[in-house]
């Protein structure tokens, strides 16, 4: 008897994922992938090959599943990879409590709908939709994958089916960048070539209003730049002998905001531009003494254009706004100068990359002393998470280094996500066109091809496309390489896996208006599957 290959069954698969609260970092999201094991095992050809079924731990603690059915016709191998994490529910509001049980968060929306917005009633009206945390992004596009192991397992692929599923996408990768090793591991242990790496991330739209269906040859990348500003401290009585952080860390986020200079277009896909993600001074507890430690970071996606690129761009910011803000200063204390009669500071603010303020501290403490420091730090404050161990490891050489200020320090904190695209790779894109054809002919759908999926995604990790000396700006100033994160350089060089993307339609993915098109995910997009599937083996 089949179990997942039909709408109802797969409906039914869906809800029983959505209902285990896997927000990232949880112990649901431990759980869930102990299910998703135990569900696996009940088919029958894992019964018999119970070795090629595993459930992985990462370093962390927490854990993701392979699954391999081999049709014992081929060493060719598609891999497909999803995840089972999903963002917090925070934003459900009035409705939190049923952000995790779709069926009645569905009715209760059903009931409700001439209360919602215009446009989830106009969907509401055309289609059967399951509202929930995760049945978008992407419980719908893992239960499909599940459903296609299971033809696999039932002898319809000609080549092999290798599923892996992981945790932490919605924050660091940790999953699947623990995953690269197994991935490795299996081409020597099964003789595996694997011909493309297939995600079934959920179409996301590209503007609001968006109705297109996309299918994606690639990934968008992601960096993660951030300006440690390390001023003068003084009295706020007395503002003008000192420098606020505060005011520093302003006016770069100001400068880098929105930032267009930093986009970047392909063939009509553009980058969004850089926006901020965090800003503040690192004071724990109010004093009249100005904050004079502050941090910014932003987002910044990528494409093609080099790190190094980036890492210039970004540095001469700094030095231009070192110089504004320098000049702002001055033009402030001789505004003020009309009451109060003295000698303004001449405000020499340095910039330095992460790298050269710790040769400084090396030069000036000794090696040995700031790598305790920093094995100190990073053992004693890991609880902080990524982002703020990273500003405390920099604002600690800066504190050591206070005679070189005041400065602003560039660095860069985890995660990174490289971009990815086969839109050059032959074989991809005559695949791609394929369903494109298919879609249409078959199933009367329309879907477009895009380079770049823009949602980021696990397919950062399947293979390296900018050489590893382009790197070297980045990892060279990121204080957490090779201390807390660690980076599978070598490990992708040898993947070297094609991509592509297609997977289910939903709405509103991080909303609490998250929802699947039930019609057309567990429908015509169920038959087009397999579909790309059998054309990637080939």
């Amino acid at each position: 008897m089949r179990k997942w290959q039909d709408k109802d069954s797969l409906k039914e698969l869906l809800y029983q994922l959505v209902e285990f609260p896997s927000i990232t970092g949880s112990d649901a999201e431990i759980g869930i992938s102990e299910f998703i094991y135990m569900k696996l095992s009940e088919l029958n050809y894992f019964k018999e090959k119970p070795e090629d079924l595993q459930i992985h731990p990462t370093s962390d603690g927490r854990k993701f599943v392979t699954a391999l059915v081999q049709s014992g016709k081929s060493n060719e191998t598609v891999i497909l990879i999803s995840h089972f994490d999903v963002v917090d529910i925070e934003d459900y509001g009035e409705w939190k409590n049923l952000a995790f049980r779709p069926k009645e968060l569905t009715q209760e929306f059903l009931a409700i709908k001439h209360e919602l917005p215009d446009v989830i009633q106009d969907d509401l009206e055309q289609a059967e939709w399951i509202f929930g945390r995760g049945a978008m992004d992407m419980k719908a596009g893992l239960t499909l994958q599940m459903s296609m192991i299971e033809k696999a397992s039932l002898g319809e692929f000609d080549g092999n089916i290798l599923l892996l599923t992981v945790p932490d996408e919605e924050a660091n990768s940790t999953g699947m960048l623990e995953a690269v090793e197994v991935l490795l591991e299996l081409t020597e242990t099964q003789n595996l070539h694997y011909k493309a790496c297939l995600n079934s991330e959920p179409v996301f739209t590209r503007y609001p209003g968006d109705t297109n269906q996309y299918v994606y040859t690639g990934s968008i990348g992601k960096l993660l730049p951030g300006y440690l500003c390390y001023g003068m401290e003084t009295h706020v009585g007395e503002p003008f002998s000192g420098l606020n952080a505060n005011y520093m860390v302003s006016e770069l986020t100001r400068e880098l905001e929105l930032n267009t200079d930093f986009c970047e277009s392909i063939d009509g896909e553009v980058t969004p531009p850089p926006t901020n993600l965090m800003q503040k001074d690192m004071k724990e507890e109010y004093s009249v003494q100005i904050p004079h430690v502050a941090v910014t970071m932003f987002n910044l996606m990528t494409m093609e254009r080099s790190v190094s690129d980036f890492n210039d761009k970004l540095l001469e910011i700094a030095r231009n706004i070192a110089t504004r803000i320098e000049q702002q200063l001055l033009y402030r204390a001789t505004a003020f100068n009309q009451w109060e009669q003295f000698n303004p500071i001449l405000h020499q603010i340095q910039v330095f990359t992460y790298d050269e303020l710790l040769e400084k501290a090396i030069l000036h403490y000794g090696e040995a002393e700031i790598i305790r420091r920093q094995a100190y730090i990073s053992t004693n404050f890991k609880d902080l998470g990524d982002r703020d161990l990273s500003t405390r490891l920099v604002s600690d050489l800066a504190s050591l280094c206070k005679d070189e200020g005041p400065m602003i320090v560039l660095f860069y904190s985890p995660p990174f996500y490289p971009a990815v695209s086969s839109r050059k790779n032959e074989f991809i894109q005559t695949v791609v066109n394929e369903m494109i054809e298919h879609a249409k002919t078959e199933h009367n759908v329309t879907l477009k091809k895009q380079h770049y999926f823009a949602g980021l995604s696990d397919l950062s990790f399947t293979s390296l496309t900018q050489p590893v000396d382009g790197l070297i700006p980045l990892f060279r100033n990121m204080p957490l390489y090779q201390i807390g994160y660690q980076f599978p350089l070598d490990e992708l060089q040898q993947l070297d896996i094609p991509v592509m993307n297609l997977g289910p339609l939903g709405r509103d993915a991080h909303k609490w208006t998250e929802r699947l098109n039930v019609d057309y995910s567990f429908g015509p997009f169920h038959q087009m599957l397999p579909a790309a599937i059998g054309k990637l083996l080939k």
